[in-house]
């Protein structure tokens, strides 16, 4: 018998019959939940419609706040707090209409007994699919079971036979045969070079620095020492105050150098005098200084590789990180010198970075690096966010969409790119990104995630397209258009096909001069994953032999 007082077991409510729960995780800036939260709502008035139709009753897990003007979970706290008063065996839809935050609701969904759905709306406006792929990876990695289900409003027949498949057997399968092993490599000069390389990573190793690990709860972007190291990969944690105490030692001669540089590259920024809507001198003029700071950062602990979070912490402080972080992938970039004027940093090269600090694609860009210096190619890649995407003369084109920054010869040259203010929603401080279109052309995709366990990169080809102005000012209008984008098609995968496969909502790209030299590349990239020991998934139409 103790004489200690123990906490009362916590005693959950028991499921309701023919019931399901709902749940919506959101984003951790009021100002984005209070914006998106009516396009939340018709997305579960849609949902609702269709699951009443199928003969369930809908409870939602947790009340509309009225004082703060939505009802989405917008901390890891508040949704710790709501799974507990959630039936734990009881069948479960995340609902997601926009962007969330993945870790606001992981804690409940690890715990959670009963079968469990992610849902959300096909719209390049809100983009709930790309908060469901988050949310994906990062069940993925966290070894719980789940379901995906994607559509415009739940009213067409595909979606409605998801919903009633999942309902009656509490898992739903999509088609993913466009996924296949690697087979044996072959002898080529390719695939020597990869393994080549994966040894000389091993065994010289190489260092990617964080800047404040985790971004916006993409708990699938963090991957662990142990995955890493094995690899040769190290991570040297760093502070994202450290960087800005380095910017206030950047005098204000070499960041007007850095925007002189760009003006005669060619790089158009849309400026104007408002430091809250629009993108000002003052917010380029600390963007450059963000630029100088990282190169020296970098220079001092070695990196091969540089990523900067930006959102939680430095979104309240600085002018947004993205247009340094275009600046870095590109070879052609301001020169920028050490502290003492002595040496010109990283002369002639990108400094990959991997945006919001995703680790997964920290991995993909250092390595892509290697391989596409190797080869005598540009090294210049980039993430995007898997936006979105629509039909166009009988081919799905995707809206390859990344936050902010692409390397200027995605789009071919400074000439062709633009620096716009970043919506207000998001960088309240401002900023200009480095925007444009991507050129038409022949590219690898990549992702390299978490999985049972064990490191995977799923590889791919697709073709960068040229669209119609039109229809490219459509596309633009209908996401954010502030923002680079590209039109791709994947070859050989569908668009509920690569939904159904892919582990994140980012993935790498890179481009080759032509198809053949792009399949090339990417039987290098496959041979050094492989030499790594990464398990290593081709992707739809993959030339395999030279």
């Amino acid at each position: 018998m103790t004489a200690y007082t123990l906490p009362e077991p916590h005693q959950r409510p028991a499921a309701e019959p023919n019931t399901v729960y709902t749940v919506a995780s959101g984003d951790l800036r009021p100002a984005a939940n209070v914006t998106c939260w009516p396009t939340q709502e018709k997305l579960e008035n849609d949902l609702t419609a269709a699951l009443t139709e199928l003969g369930r009753q809908i409870r939602r897990g947790h009340a509309v706040d009225e004082t703060k003007g939505h009802g989405f979970i917008d901390s890891q706290r508040a949704g710790i707090e709501v799974f507990k008063n959630l039936p734990s065996d009881a069948p479960l839809i995340v609902v997601e209409g926009v962007w969330q935050y993945s870790h606001h609701v992981l804690a409940g969904l690890r715990s959670h007994r009963g079968p469990i759905l992610v849902v959300a709306n096909w719209s390049g406006e809100f983009p709930g699919l790309v908060g469901l792929l988050n949310l994906a990876g990062s069940l993925t990695k966290a070894g719980r079971d789940y379901s995906v289900l994607w559509s415009p409003d739940f009213t067409d027949d595909w979606a409605r036979e998801g919903l009633r498949t999942w309902l009656e057997t509490g898992t739903l399968t999509h088609d993913t045969s466009h996924v296949r092993p690697l087979p044996p490599l072959p002898k080529d000069p390719e695939t020597e070079l990869g393994v080549a390389l994966a040894r000389q990573l091993r065994e010289e190793k190489a260092v990617i620095g964080v800047f404040d690990e985790g971004c916006m709860g993409m708990y699938n972007a963090i991957i662990d020492d142990e995955f890493l190291n094995p690899l040769g990969i190290y991570k040297e944690r760093l502070s994202q105050s450290a960087l800005v105490a380095e910017m206030q030692k950047v005098s204000d001669e070499e960041a007007r150098a850095v925007r002189a540089w760009l003006d005669h590259a060619g790089l158009t920024f849309h400026t104007g005098t408002d430091e809250a809507t629009e993108l000002t001198d003052a917010q380029l003029l600390s963007q450059f200084k963000m630029y100088i700071a990282a190169l020296r950062i970098a220079d001092d602990f070695g990196l091969d590789a540089v990523g900067i979070q930006y959102q939680q912490g430095l979104k309240d402080t600085v002018p947004a990180s993205d247009l340094a972080e275009g600046l870095l992938n590109n070879v052609q970039r301001p020169p920028v010198r050490s502290r003492d004027g002595a040496r010109e940093l990283y002369p002639g090269a990108a400094l990959p970075h991997f945006n919001e600090v995703d680790e997964g694609v920290a991995v993909d860009s250092l390595i892509t690096n290697r391989i596409w210096t190797a080869m005598g190619l540009d090294p210049a890649t980039t993430l995007h966010d898997i936006r979105w995407g629509e039909e166009y003369e009988g081919r799905f084109v995707w809206v390859f969409e990344i936050s902010g920054s692409v390397p200027a010869s995605h789009n071919g040259g400074y000439h062709k790119s633009y620096s716009m203010r970043q919506p207000p929603m998001y960088f309240p401080l401002g900023g200009g990104t480095l925007s444009g279109v991507s050129k038409p052309g022949e590219i690898v995709w990549s992702r390299v995630f978490l999985m049972d366990g064990r490191l995977h990169a799923d590889l791919g080809r697709a073709t960068s397209i040229e669209l119609p102005e039109a229809e490219t000012r459509r596309r633009l209008d209908a996401t954010t258009p502030q923002w680079p984008i590209m039109h791709a098609v994947l070859h050989g995968v569908t668009r509920d096909q690569f939904m159904a496969r892919h582990r994140a909502n980012h993935l790498n790209v890179a481009y080759a001069p032509d198809a053949e030299t792009a399949d090339k590349a990417l039987r290098a990239k496959a041979a050094l994953f492989a030499e790594l020991g990464v398990e290593v998934h081709l992707c739809g139409d993959v030339a395999w032999s030279a």
